[in-house]
């Protein structure tokens, strides 16, 4: 299941489908090649949660260095944290 430009998904539902991913895995139950899918799927959906938690984080730093004052400023995913 891609993401699509058309359709972005919000962490939580991210979140929920790797729980879901985890849970079977867990049960043992898949064929190998079916636990492989979901493996990787798994690892897509955990770096895209991480990104978007770093994503956040960097956000509220921004915020807590204006001290006080809440004067947002422009935040580019692409760019490195600044720490």
């Amino acid at each position: 299941m891609a993401e699509t430009q058309d359709s972005p998904r919000s962490f939580e539902e991210k979140l929920a489908e790797l729980e879901s991913i985890v849970k079977a895995l867990e049960e043992g139950d898949l064929p190998l090649e079916r636990a492989l899918e979901l493996f990787e799927r798994g690892m897509a959906l955990s770096e895209q949660c991480r990104r978007q938690l770093e994503e956040a984080e960097t956000r509220v730093e921004i915020l807590l260095r204006k001290g006080n004052k809440v004067e947002p400023e422009p935040f580019h995913p692409e760019d490195p944290p600044v720490r």
